[in-house]
């Protein structure tokens, strides 16, 4: 079988002799479903011919600016691409059934047409891929059933990405404790150096007694090493997904991250489930939509001057190669001519069932944000951590004052306390001046977060109870929408056969032409 990177490498210049020692890749099938011959049929024979002629220049010009980069046995081409972009691409092409166009993946992954393209182009050549054109000219990306199977076989970027991802998450997970860690540390080195202080004090006793009673001053802090271990758990980010399945809330280690620092961005990875709900809203509307049904799912402000003013859809126009267009009445529109395009065998659903305007079967009405979360702790574990973290404070202004009367000389432990004792300090008052800054961070946030989802949820119910002027404007979205479903039967060239032997079916078909018209 050819594969895409034999496609971009064919002149049109080869010779006969040429031709028969090479595979290169395009198979001429019938333009006509039935293989019924009509009336016009000459003139869809030109049409034919001068497409067949115009993917082979195709051909010749993705090899011009891939600079032949796209060798069998060559580098890597996924690798070239973002992680993210692959994956998110080789995601959509398994949902389209391994048989896509690059409206089907842009609109499916969120990706703009240009980066789903570069990744097709990728993919099928390190996974034997083939192209499929349509009698429209329409290019398709098939791909074989172990495609991911021969792509991590070919890359070693895709073979450690999964030791890397471990990696990340036990560096995280290390960062997550080493805080909670250190506030028992801190605890544990305070304290032991204020009673080693105090008992220096005692002028009465001798120094093994002074000893003695430094560490039986009835102060007992015990910390058994066997729950640190506990602590440093490898499977923390299983054992932690099981505890939140099972109702369960944080370890004391896990409590002290989440109320310094919080728990994270609640809306990580909501960019990209944005554009995949704007490009399943414009292919599901047949590829034609009006400003006023994207504005649910983008930043748009709810004054009047933000109602007016559409510029609020570029960056849509620009990632899904968008072109505005004006209707009969005037009314400006815009089409979406990738997304218009499929290989999947869904057609636009129908609309106007229940109320006037019906939203897409399985997707939100808007796109609404999460609002940030201080901490995911209880009350009670954050009593307990803000408990510890005032002991620990009280202890280092205490030891502050001890450490400036000291009475003897500072040797062994004591050196080490007061040359730490700037970090000490530092790791006190960052306890409670870290989440103060950061919940006034989080109010400012959440305010803006839910001026967004209002002015949004305003977008969303205006369109199901639209005004005359709206209403006009969507019908005439729809008149103009259209969603062609590209099936085998309309393919008229494929990769996946030598072109001696298209040639041969050409030759055929230019046989039953001449038939046909001596007949006639």
């Amino acid at each position: 079988m050819a594969c895409v990177s034999t496609c971009l490498l064919i002149s049109p210049r080869l010779t006969q002799s040429e031709l028969s020692s090479k595979k290169p890749s395009i198979r001429l099938r019938s333009p006509f479903p039935s293989g019924k011959l009509t009336e016009r049929s000459p003139s869809r024979r030109r049409k034919f011919n001068n497409r067949r002629i115009s993917v082979v220049r195709a051909a010749s010009i993705d090899n011009k600016l891939t600079g032949g980069a796209i060798r069998p046995g060559g580098l890597v081409e996924s690798d070239k691409i973002p992680t993210d972009v692959r994956k998110r691409a080789m995601e959509a092409v398994d949902e389209c059934g391994r048989r896509v166009t690059v409206g089907d993946v842009a609109s499916r992954a969120g990706l703009n047409v240009t980066q789903a393209q570069t990744a097709l182009q990728a993919l099928a050549a390190d996974t034997d891929g083939f192209l499929e054109v349509s009698d429209e000219g329409d290019v398709l990306y098939v791909f074989p059933r172990d495609y991911r199977s021969k792509l991590a076989t070919k890359s070693l970027r895709v073979q450690i990405e999964p030791f890397l991802e471990k990696a990340k998450g036990a560096a995280d997970y290390l960062t997550r404790v080493s805080f909670g860690t250190a506030l028992i540390a801190s605890i544990v080195i305070v304290y032991t150096t204020i009673i080693v202080l105090i008992s220096s004090r005692s002028e009465d006793d001798n120094r093994q007694r002074r000893r003695g009673r430094g560490y039986d001053s009835g102060f007992n802090f015990y910390i058994n090493p066997i729950d640190l271990f506990w602590y440093w758990d490898p499977n923390y980010y299983r054992r932690r997904r099981a505890r939140e399945d099972e109702g369960k809330g944080m370890n004391f280690i896990e409590s002290v991250f989440s109320f310094v620092f919080g728990d994270g961005d609640p809306n990580q990875g909501i960019e990209e489930e944005r554009w995949q709900m704007i490009g399943r809203y414009i292919t599901s509307r047949g590829g034609v939509v009006a400003a006023d049904e994207l504005a649910p799912y983008l930043d748009v402000s709810s004054s009047k001057s933000a109602m007016s003013d559409e510029s609020y859809i570029l960056p849509v126009l620009l990632r899904f190669d968008g072109q505005p267009e004006l209707d009969d009445e005037g009314n400006i529109l815009y089409r979406f001519p990738s997304l218009q395009r499929t290989a999947s065998g869904s057609g636009r659903r129908k609309e106007y069932v229940g109320k006037w305007f019906d939203f897409v079967a399985d997707m939100e009405k808007f796109f609404k944000e999460k609002k940030w979360q201080f901490s995911k702790t209880s009350s009670s574990e954050r009593a307990l951590v803000v408990g510890l973290g005032a002991f620990n404070l009280f202890g280092v202004i205490v030891l502050n004052s001890l450490l400036k009367e000291m009475a003897v000389t500072p040797s062994g432990f004591l050196t080490f306390v007061k040359n730490i004792y700037p970090l000490l300090q530092v790791y006190a008052g960052s306890f409670f001046a870290i989440p103060v800054i950061r919940w006034f961070s989080i109010k400012r946030k959440n305010d803006q977060i839910e001026n967004r989802n209002k002015a949004r949820l305003q977008f969303a119910r205006a369109l199901e109870s639209p005004d005359i002027a709206l209403r006009r404007k969507l019908l005439s979205a729809r008149d103009m929408a259209q969603n062609t479903v590209i099936g085998k039967e309309r393919i008229v060239y494929t990769t996946d056969k030598d072109m001696i032997e298209q040639d041969y079916e050409a030759e055929e078909w230019d046989r039953r032409f001449r038939e046909v018209e001596k007949s006639d």
